[in-house]
């Protein structure tokens, strides 16, 4: 594993700040369900461990649909969803890499995720981000 660096990043308006620890190198998916697809979100996913939400908690509106093991975070003041907890792996935060602050990441590698596809019933086995 390459060694971490420190990326921080937030929302629009600056009530949400965060810091995540990965690579400079990163992996960043993209994801075609329609949350994504509409929101036009990039995924970069660290374990909770590696994240720390700098300010802006009492800024955070919810939204969960389908299975409801997602939880949508985004700003209440601007609405932007600059990270959130996905259903794919819900031991980890997704962060979007639209929102990281310029000069941490040096480089991406895009892994397209099929997430138009996935099961919504949690019925049988769905594709994990790593």
């Amino acid at each position: 594993m390459s060694a971490l660096v420190t990326h921080r990043g937030g929302c629009h308006c600056g009530a949400v700040r965060f810091a995540c620890e990965a690579p400079a190198e990163i992996e960043v998916h993209e994801c075609n369900c329609s949350i994504c697809r509409m929101s036009g979100y990039r995924h970069l996913v660290v374990p909770k461990a590696r994240f720390t939400l700098l300010s802006g908690a009492e800024s955070l509106g919810r939204y969960r649909f389908g299975s409801g093991v997602a939880e949508h975070l985004f700003c209440a003041v601007c609405g932007v969803k600059s990270f959130y907890v996905p259903r794919s792996a819900p031991d980890c935060y997704s962060v979007n890499v639209l929102c990281l602050d310029p000069g941490s990441v040096t480089g991406e590698r895009v892994i397209a995720v099929d997430g138009a596809r996935w099961r919504i019933d949690d019925s049988g086995p769905v594709p994990r981000m790593p």
